[in-house]
């Protein structure tokens, strides 16, 4: 089971209105809250740890939670109202953000709010985005993440749960740059999963590439550092036992784009959801993927990223969509492999007899006017 926590808002987007023209649209959303929602409509067991208003968007929040199959055992309620975030979408720069977030609900997490103990089944802690640059939620869910990212263990073995973080940067909500550098180099070293997008990395370490900026993050600590490069697919590091580190390209699916709002968020919720279908998700079992495990993680968390991107807003797709779409590579696969034999063409296959062995079999059959004794009759030849 896995757990996410932290922000869950209202994303106001801009939409075109017959009669109105361009208005904003509420949608649902929030990082964590979006990343929860993915793993539960692919079918995999996980809870949301936040707060949620009693306005009518926490209402909203809730409801649709429910809908897609997340636990709401750790969540809080209360009258504080909810997180608004009005998106731009830019085709240059892609979505731009002003948020309304003092003394919302979500934001306002106490670390009182947080369970002494996870429940018993959970595998894997999901964190970052907003919720790690607004107080006083970013203290709580840091204290919570140091404090179970060592439970039961002190390296990054099996005993502690899986941490999973991404930054999911929003500059303009970044007072102290070098402050928050700081901060979330931290959170890094806590970590067992990475997953950054190339503008986070831009924004942190602007003179490295996406490749050398996931060799420094994998040195901090973490066995997997993902960069995800948009249309461009994602990039993966893994961190083995003996220090030797595996990479991974795996590419995107082309399909139209109505927005990319929710893309990186839907991406890690199905790679996390990967493994846990694949029963991989352990910090012994994440660094023994193979390399063509590994693959097929990203690709899958690709393909559900580019569905997605198909849709407005963030609308994860189902297990079946994800499975069902197709690559241009698994096309040709497709493609390639003989076509299977229909049972009942096989069959009449096997049993078809040639004209000659027919005429052969009858003549056995026939009797003879001096007939051989039983026991001299030769056996039938198999034809």
């Amino acid at each position: 089971m896995i757990i996410c926590c932290g922000e869950a808002l209202i994303d106001m987007a801009r939409v075109t209105v017959r009669g109105l023209g361009d208005v904003f649209a509420p949608f649902l959303g929030g990082s964590p809250y979006n990343t929860a929602i993915a793993i539960g409509r692919l079918g995999v067991p996980v809870k949301f740890l936040g707060r949620l208003s009693t306005d009518f968007f926490g209402e909203l929040l809730f409801k649709k939670l429910q809908k897609c199959h997340v636990g709401e055992e750790l969540i809080h309620r209360s009258d504080q109202n909810s997180t608004l975030a009005f998106v731009e979408q830019d085709k240059i720069k892609g979505p731009q953000y002003i948020f309304y977030a003092e003394g919302t609900a979500d934001c306002s997490l106490q670390p009182s709010d947080l369970p002494l103990k996870l429940p018993a089944d959970t595998k894997c802690i999901v964190f970052g985005s907003i919720s790690m640059t607004l107080e006083p939620i970013s203290t709580a869910i840091e204290s919570f993440i140091l404090r179970e990212g060592i439970r039961k263990s002190t390296d990054q073995f099996d005993g502690a749960p899986v941490i999973s973080f991404d930054p999911n940067i929003r500059p303009f909500l970044i007072k102290d740059k070098n402050a928050y550098t700081g901060r979330l180099e931290k959170w890094v070293s806590a970590s067992t999963i990475v997953k950054m997008s190339v503008e986070d990395f831009t924004f942190i370490y602007p003179k490295l590439d996406p490749e050398k900026a996931l060799q420094k993050v994998i040195a901090m600590g973490p066995r997997l550092a993902i960069c995800t490069l948009g249309s461009k697919g994602a990039l993966a590091l893994l961190r083995r036992n003996d220090g030797s580190v595996t990479k991974v390209n795996a590419p995107a699916v082309d399909l139209p784009v109505v927005d990319t709002i929710g893309a990186g968020d839907t991406f890690h919720g199905a790679l996390l959801a990967w493994l846990e279908m694949k029963e991989k998700m352990s910090r012994s079992a994440l660094v023994s993927l193979s390399e063509s495990e590994l693959y097929s993680a990203i690709y899958f968390a690709n393909k559900a990223a580019s569905i997605v991107c198909t849709r407005a807003g963030a609308e994860p797709p189902s297990r079946k969509e994800v499975e069902a779409l197709k690559g241009p590579k698994e096309k040709e696969a497709a493609m390639a492999k003989p076509a299977a034999k229909k049972p009942a063409e096989a069959k009449a296959k096997s049993t078809e007899t040639k004209p000659a062995a027919k005429a052969k079999a009858a003549a056995e059959k026939k009797p003879t006017a001096e007939a051989k004794p039983a026991a001299a009759k030769k056996p039938a030849t198999k034809k």
